[in-house]
């Protein structure tokens, strides 16, 4: 070695050890994500932690909030499994003030459910059957449908809001104790001969209770299916109008669009159900406010799905209507009133998210302006406000609750059977060690989230979350979130 080459050792080994530890796990940033902020103005917040040691691995922007879209469900479905057990399931019954005699029933039907986001139009013939079958062939009286436990709703997010008047998708059914088909009116599109009208048929095989308006044409072979349905609301009930095409040779097409009221229309579907097995309901259906009397008895009555069949719904699948309505059906369980808000209803899903930050030893908020912010369990609420240490701290509180922990894992998505094809691109590490929940809103700013777990190599657990948010004037499309997000994480799982 010459005197000229000694001195350059000590300045290269100094560079190479700033190197290293810029690169160690502790501080490696969110190279994609980091990339995203500066080039397209994206606001992101970032956290991976190691569930083993309680370490964070890399943090880009931690605790910054933002909206998270449907990854408010990773703290609904904590919650739910928080106040239930597993089993839990929600009744709907058939209720009436007076028997049966000689097959006429002198007072009214009363249907009274506990909440139960599952019931769907085959549940409502298994509760028209036991109303049969109780010896009532005529009704007198009303089907009256209570509003109890949650009182009367109004909407509270602008889909929902904008689904009062016109609906053509089916997320956005307002919410209701009572509902069938989580508050959509189902129908199936059957084609008939080449130039023949479509017939168009409820999902739960009887006439659709309300108008519809239009036609959908049978065409030949060289057609394809094109068609369209939107539920409109007139003064006098809702419509269903409709338009189009469907392929002679299909098998029919299954469709769901969102009620605007589905109390009333479960109830109206209800009576069709009850007259296709010959009970005749004499009076209207109507949706009351007024107590249930005591000396009620019951016709008919069904239990929903278990609270862990729920859970994995509105998490696989992100069923804004199962979320909703678990959280109004928390808040009728907390309190005996009336439940009039979605909004006050979703106030202790904030409160988990303190209690699980302070489990995992965060920084607590220490006043109002530092708290999270729910105002729905869907996160169709685009207030809803959380960051990426609030969705690991739930998480981390989730992995530790042995008992119902395997109910949460289950609900996630492992990208290879995702049945999202956007999901299944990546590494093999990506698609087989990931868990995730995504979230995704478009207005009035683009949202784009995942969190979940990741698998090490040597089977320890790592949970994350990375929410990119764009601006009002400046979205950032799904496809280069989930790209950014992918490309960090597939980082993390190189190195664990």
């Amino acid at each position: 070695m010459t005197k000229t080459d000694f001195p350059r050792w000590p300045a290269f080994g100094a560079l190479a050890l700033a190197l290293a530890l810029l690169a160690t796990p502790a501080t490696a940033a969110w190279d994609a994500l980091q990339k995203l902020q500066a080039q397209r103005g994206a606001r992101v917040t970032a956290i991976a932690v190691d569930l083993d040691t309680g370490k964070t691995l890399q943090a880009l922007n931690a605790e910054t909030r933002l909206s998270p879209a449907s990854l408010s469900k990773l703290v609904l479905a904590a919650a739910a499994l928080e106040t239930w057990p597993g089993d839990k399931t929600f009744a709907t019954q058939i209720l009436s003030m007076a028997t049966p005699t000689d097959g006429r029933l002198p007072a009214d039907l009363i249907v009274y459910s506990e909440g139960d986001a599952t019931l769907d139009h085959q549940a409502l013939w298994l509760l028209a059957a036991q109303v049969k079958r109780s010896g009532v062939e005529q009704v007198d009286g009303d089907l009256v449908v209570q509003a109890a436990p949650f009182g009367l709703l109004g909407c509270e997010t602008k889909d929902r809001c904008d689904a009062l008047t016109r609906s053509h998708t089916a997320y956005d059914a307002p919410l209701s104790a009572f509902g069938v088909d989580y508050g959509t009116w189902c129908v199936d599109v059957l084609p008939d001969a080449p130039g023949a009208a479509a017939q168009v048929r409820s999902c739960a095989a009887v006439d659709v209770p309300i108008p519809l308006e239009g036609t959908i044409q049978t065409r030949g072979t060289r057609s394809d299916t094109w068609l369209w349905l939107d539920r409109i609301t007139r003064p006098e009930s809702e419509a269903l109008v409709m338009g189009g095409s469907v392929h002679a040779a299909a098998g029919g097409v299954r469709l769901y669009r969102s009620m605007a009221d589905p109390a009333l229309g479960a109830g109206l579907l209800l009576r069709e159900v009850l007259a296709e097995l010959g009970v005749r309901v004499s009076g209207s259906v109507r949706v009351s406010t007024d107590a249930i009397p005591r000396a009620a008895r019951a016709l008919a009555a069904h239990q929903g799905m278990p609270l862990r069949e729920q859970v994995g719904r509105l998490l696989r699948y992100s069923n804004n209507y199962i979320s909703d309505v678990l959280t109004l059906a928390m808040a009728a369980e907390r309190t005996p009133a009336p439940v009039t808000t979605l909004a006050s209803a979703a106030q202790p899903l904030a409160d988990l998210v303190v209690r699980a930050r302070r489990n995992a030893g965060y920084a607590v908020p220490t006043g109002d302006d530092d708290r999270p912010l729910m105002f729905s369990g869907s996160g169709l609420t685009p207030e809803n406000r959380l960051s990426a240490r609030d969705l690991v701290a739930v998480l981390r509180q989730q992995y530790r609750a042995t008992d119902t922990f395997p109910w949460f894992y289950a609900g996630l998505v492992v990208p290879r059977q995702a049945p999202s094809r956007f999901l299944r691109t990546g590494s093999a590490a990506w698609k087989d060690r990931v868990a995730l929940k995504t979230g995704t809103l478009t207005e009035p700013y683009s949202v784009f989230g995942t969190a979940g777990y990741l698998r090490k190599r040597d089977g320890g657990w790592i949970a994350f979350a990375a929410l990119v948010n764009g601006e009002r004037r400046r979205s950032i499309a799904v496809s280069d979130a989930l790209a950014a997000i992918r490309k960090d994480v597939e980082k993390i799982l190189d190195r664990y």
